[in-house]
């Protein structure tokens, strides 16, 4: 696992400067604290920080081939190179290392840009290509790893962090109005947007092309929840174990130890199963708890490491509040507010202590509808079903405006979210149930101004376009492909990336294999949906290798108490961070007020919004202070 980045005065020609490229490479040191390498070719400059893994003393980047002409520096593991690096012997090709790297630049030589849908795995990488003058970006399928790219049209500049093109002199640093939008909707900026106008990310699934004859950008890979297939549940369950475990076979490739994070959830313990029957036993797994029962999972995680007599280590944490939120608003780059990645910096930090490499759960909830979400979003589709449109509008639109705001009730009295929801679209019923800021506070959040520049922008423009180009599955598949593309990509491996980098912590997640996925997309939703319980058939499936206790118990998120730490740990920093200092033009100060308000007197629980508006504040700060709001 790396840090890459680089730069290509494609306009002027101009000769790459080795010390900017040398800054740009030096905030990126926690992603490789092991080796550090570069390349100049006139106009290029190629720079890569190492996390040695595979190939640990021959793996050192830039890499290139045998004539020299084809460069390559890559951050991200290729699971299959064993078996490409065997195909491209047999084309002739000739390798110098063992590396997984050395593969990309043959693979490239072999097969030009059809290359990325033959690769296994993680990936974000860039290759000069010297004969003919341009440089390419990939990014693996579903965004495990960034890649942040700017191109005026003279100059292209990239990096794994936005932090290295920050390091750029003189680059514009305007801000993205549309991404501060979408942002305080949805905790994350998406792709292809970054915080910043000028900088924007590679999609997952595709690739950017820059050279003397311009910008292209090409989709290699996408998934497809509309193919579906009729098989028994016991041909599935088979089938589901069978490939998991070949993606967590090739993900133990490893020179350097290797271990899990164990939750004690399905997904996790899952992974731990089939790691302990590959290995033998003896797997190294990690999980943190919290003093709060409602946070603590730690006695599920220890079920499973004595189950499968796993080295277990667990920590209970007390997380310094202030410190932490600090620490993440430098590493995360642009404003990012998904609380949990708190415990996920933490878990990262001890499984660092022991391992080098964890492999994860990731992707379950997203491909077997594991989210309780998904159960509501169900149940409130198959109400609109029965009734028009426009009667819809009618009657629920009306109980809506009727029914009190009740945060402070029992779940069973807050109707007023649903009846909201009803009352529009499917996708749009959906957009609203996962806003962080509902759009009738983020109306007024935002300054007026702000709102004026926006020009009548919506962010769930966002969700509606990914929602239409899914039209061929069921309206549950796609709004599972809408939270790949959104939720997963830009909150979920977003985190995960900067909390396991920040510790040099190299994270793999078979249940993100391209086949894996592939083959969950092919499975019935009714059979991942039952009732109120998501993952039935993922339950099924590993039936035989975990207890009751394991597979049915109550989902718990991986969560902090922030709604404490508003009203305790947190409250004298967050709100000198939020009220004090000079006028804001972006957001308004009666409306922080109100939510600030509303949540210390007890009534409600504005936590959410709080750490939102929190988040965004430590950008300003860390980053922000030179930011053009305006055009």
């Amino acid at each position: 696992m790396c840090g890459i980045c680089g730069l290509f005065n494609v306009g002027s020609g101009e000769s790459v400067s080795a010390s900017i490229l040398k800054n740009m490479a030096d905030t990126l040191v926690h992603r490789g604290p092991d080796d550090e390498g570069f390349f100049f070719d006139g106009p290029v400059g190629l720079a890569h920080r190492r996390l040695s893994i595979i190939d640990v003393k021959g793996g050192h980047q830039p890499l290139c081939n045998e004539d020299q002409s084809i460069w390559v520096v890559f951050n991200g593991e290729i699971y299959n190179f064993r078996e490409l690096r065997d195909y491209l012997e047999k084309k002739g090709h000739v390798f110098k290392t063992r590396s997984d790297t050395e593969v990309i630049v043959h693979l490239y030589e072999e097969q030009g840009e059809a290359c990325f849908g033959s690769l296994r795995g993680m990936f974000a990488l860039a290759i000069w290509d010297r004969p003919n003058r341009s440089v390419i970006l990939a990014r693996d399928r579903v965004g495990k790893k960034p890649l942040y790219y700017s191109f005026d049209g003279a100059q292209l500049a990239f990096g794994s962090e936005m932090k290295s093109l920050l390091a750029i002199p003189g680059i514009n640093k305007e801000l993205d109005l549309e991404a501060l939008c979408d942002y305080f909707s949805l905790l994350y900026v998406p792709v292809p947007k970054s915080i910043f106008r000028s900088f924007r990310k590679v999609r997952p699934g595709h690739f950017v092309v820059v050279s003397p004859k311009g910008f292209r950008e090409s989709e290699y890979w996408d998934i497809d929840f509309s193919h579906t297939e009729e098989r028994s549940e016991a041909q599935w369950c088979d089938e589901i174990v069978e490939v998991l475990r070949e993606a967590v076979q090739l993900r133990l490739i490893s020179e350097v130890p290797l271990g899990a994070f164990l939750s004690g959830g399905i997904d996790s313990s899952s992974v731990v199963a089939l790691m302990s029957q590959i290995s033998g036993g003896g797997v190294i797994t990690t999980s943190i708890g919290f003093q709060e029962k409602e946070f603590n999972e730690v006695e599920y995680a220890r079920e499973v490491a004595q189950q499968y007599h796993t080295r277990h280590y667990e920590e209970r944490v007390n997380p310094d509040a202030v410190g932490i939120s600090e620490k993440l608003a430098w590493y995360y780059d642009e404003p990012f507010a998904d609380s949990s990645a708190v415990p996920t910096y933490y878990v990262s930090k001890l499984a660092r202590e022991h391992v080098t490499v964890a492999l994860s759960g990731d992707g379950g909830d997203e491909f077997f509808c594991g989210y309780r979400r998904y159960m509501f979003d169900h149940r409130e589709e198959q109400i609109r079903g029965f009734l028009p449109a426009s009667m819809r509008t009618l009657l629920f639109g009306t109980l809506a405006s009727l029914y009190p705001k009740a945060d402070w009730a029992p779940r069973v009295f807050r109707g007023k979210a649903t009846f909201e929801n009803l009352a529009r679209s499917h996708i749009e019923g959906y957009f609203r149930s996962v806003s962080a800021v509902s759009p009738e506070i983020k109306q007024t959040l935002l300054h007026p101004d702000i709102w004026k520049e926006l020009g009548g922008y919506d962010t769930a423009n966002v969700f509606r376009n990914y929602y239409d180009k899914a039209g061929g599955a069921n309206p549950m598949a796609r709004i599972q492909y809408v939270d790949v593309k959104t939720y997963l990509t830009d909150d979920i491996l977003v985190k995960v990336d900067r909390a396991s980098m920040a510790n040099s912590l190299e994270v793999r997640a078979p249940m993100l294999d391209g086949q894996f996925m592939e083959l969950a997309a092919r499975i019935p939703t009714s059979l991942k949906l039952k009732g109120t319980s998501g993952k039935d058939i993922l339950k099924k499936a590993f039936s035989p290798f975990l207890s009751h206790n394991i597979l049915y118990r109550k989902k718990m998120g991986f969560a902090v108490p922030l709604e404490r730490w508003f009203r305790v740990e947190l409250k004298d920093m967050a709100y000198s961070m939020l009220f004090d200092g000079p006028g804001d033009p972006i957001l308004n100060g009666p409306t922080i007020s109100k939510l600030w308000n509303d949540h210390q007197s007890g009534l409600h629980n504005r936590a959410t919004e709080l750490w939102t508006l929190l988040m965004f504040r430590m950008w300003q700060k860390q980053f922000g202070s030179s930011v053009n709001v305006m055009r």
